[in-house]
């Protein structure tokens, strides 16, 4: 029997889960804590590893196959190697921050977050910020390490691919966006924690599958965003016409 089921006990109405009350629209007192500063700086380095890797991750890939060079086009980690380093990398950095941050890491997540009354408008809008800057440094890190190859093999940068219209790759991010969101509303639900006690859930596990499985459908049509900051750094750090067009 589901366990969300509300009982009556003297008169009250009592249930054996517990909804976090929601969060201020505006929260000053975040401002003067510790604790809100750490997680800033939690979800910075968090998106910068998250960059770091998997845009090298890309641009590997691409070096491997180079037709230029004579390489094999089936060599390389594949696109199904593209998909599991952004879907592990998830998985680890949630896994890592979630008890710091909440382990958010893509603007859309708090955005999603930020509407269901999870986290305040002024900490939504700095994970933001934070999330951004990460990317960018990120992207940085690759660019400064491996200027050459990051140039010639676009830089990690989403673009449309060609055959795909405008409006195929944003309904296609939009798409992997929500399978996302909802897959992180679905895994860190109190209410799912107390009928399905008798399962344990990992939250960070769905959530880089998620990522993986969106990766998958979608790399042939935009590279795969899905995360704003992801996006945004990228062609920040590429800085190519095509990117900021596709952007």
């Amino acid at each position: 029997m589901a366990k969300d089921i509300e009982v009556a006990e003297h008169g009250e109405t009592v249930k054996d889960y517990q909804d976090p009350p929601p969060a201020p629209l505006i929260d000053a007192e975040e401002l003067g804590q510790w604790s809100f500063y750490r997680a800033l700086i939690a979800e910075f380095i968090a998106t910068l590893l998250f960059l770091y890797v998997t845009v090298l991750t890309v641009i590997g890939y691409k070096s491997q196959t180079d037709p230029d060079k004579g390489l094999d086009a089936c060599g390389g980690v594949g696109i199904l190697g593209i998909a599991w380093a952004f879907g592990g990398m998830i998985f680890v950095l949630v896994y890592c921050t979630a008890g710091i941050s909440g382990g958010h890491i893509n603007p859309a997540v708090t955005f999603g977050l930020f509407l269901a009354r999870k986290v305040s408008l002024i900490r939504a809008v700095l994970y933001m910020v934070a999330q951004c800057l990460g990317a960018i440094c990120g992207c940085g890190l690759v660019k400064a390490f491996q200027k050459s190859y990051y140039n010639h093999y676009g830089g990690g940068a989403n673009e449309l691919q060609e055959g795909y219209n405008k409006g195929t790759g944003l309904g296609a991010e939009i798409i992997g966006t929500f399978v996302l969101v909802y897959t992180v509303f679905s895994a860190t639900d109190p209410k799912r924690n107390a009928r399905d006690s008798h399962v344990p859930v990992l939250a960070p596990l769905p959530i880089g599958f998620a990522v993986f499985m969106v990766h998958l459908a979608t790399i042939p049509i935009t590279g795969t965003g899905i995360n704003p900051a992801r996006s945004f750094g990228a062609a920040v750090i590429f800085n190519q016409s095509k990117a900021w067009d596709d952007h």
